[in-house]
């Protein structure tokens, strides 16, 4: 068995930064279920603004919020305004293709991202 990438929010901005909670993230529940991210399941945030990488679980916030809050001692290392990528992974004999997804600065969804886009959407903004 190896472990794939099986959902993923691509330029999620983070709405609050808080010490005071105890761990995880709290993402909108919408987006959560767009890409099947179960409540407490295992994720991986990768900031794209300072380059930091944690793990944590997920844990639903209200649909349609806009929600991304990092949790607990990950506050240290992701800041309010942040631009994250939010990941989970899967087991498997054989990679499927990833649901994914792109958000605006609001984490309103956008669009789905299709596997053959790997690379185009960081290229496009490296554009601008």
């Amino acid at each position: 068995m190896r472990q794939f990438l099986r959902a993923k929010i691509h330029r999620a901005t983070v709405t609050e930064a808080n010490l005071e909670y105890i761990g995880s993230v709290t993402i909108d529940s919408e987006l959560m279920e767009r890409v099947d991210i179960a409540p407490y399941e295992r994720v991986l945030i990768v900031d794209n603004t300072n380059g930091s990488r944690l793990e944590t679980y997920a844990i639903p916030g209200p649909a349609g919020s806009g929600v991304v809050c990092i949790n607990g001692a990950a506050a240290h290392l992701v800041r309010e305004g942040d631009q994250v990528i939010l990941m989970a992974f899967g087991y498997g004999d054989q990679p499927e293709a990833p649901k994914q997804i792109l958000v605006d600065d609001e984490n309103r969804f956008v669009r789905e991202i299709e596997t053959h886009e790997r690379g185009v959407i960081g290229a496009a903004s490296a554009a601008r």
